[in-house]
């Protein structure tokens, strides 16, 4: 049995590159990593703050048109680390994005990007 050592990167499918990456630099602040190398499409790569790698692909969505759950817990999710909730929501409201509490109660919220994918913040380090 292959012993799988943890997770390097996280691809995500996006219709429209340059308002997925306002989303994730401008409200997520996330940075751009230069390494991407040149692909058949267009996408941008981050790097995340533990070393792993957010892969935006831009690429057509093979679900367009799919009914999603509106709350992003019940639906598959990339989650990730944030070290405050409150400075993320004050960053999405800023944004007009939409989010929910986690329904388990923890410190955690869930939100959508422009294409719909669900993303999940976990305030960690409380």
């Amino acid at each position: 049995m292959p012993e799988i050592t943890g997770l390097r990167h996280l691809g995500i499918l996006v219709e429209d590159l340059a308002r997925a990456k306002a989303f994730y630099e401008s409200v997520l602040g996330l940075v751009p990593h230069p390494a991407r190398p040149t692909l058949p499409y267009a996408g941008e790569w981050y790097e995340l703050s533990d070393g792993r790698q957010l892969h935006l692909m831009c690429l057509p969505n093979p679900e367009a048109g799919l009914v999603r759950p509106e709350h992003g817990g019940r639906d598959r999710h990339a989650a990730f680390a944030v070290a405050s909730l409150e400075s993320l929501e004050r960053a999405l409201e800023s944004a007009g994005v939409s989010y929910t509490l986690s329904k388990s109660g923890r410190l955690a919220l869930f939100c959508r990007d422009p294409d719909g994918n669900a993303l999940e913040f976990v305030q960690t380090g409380v």
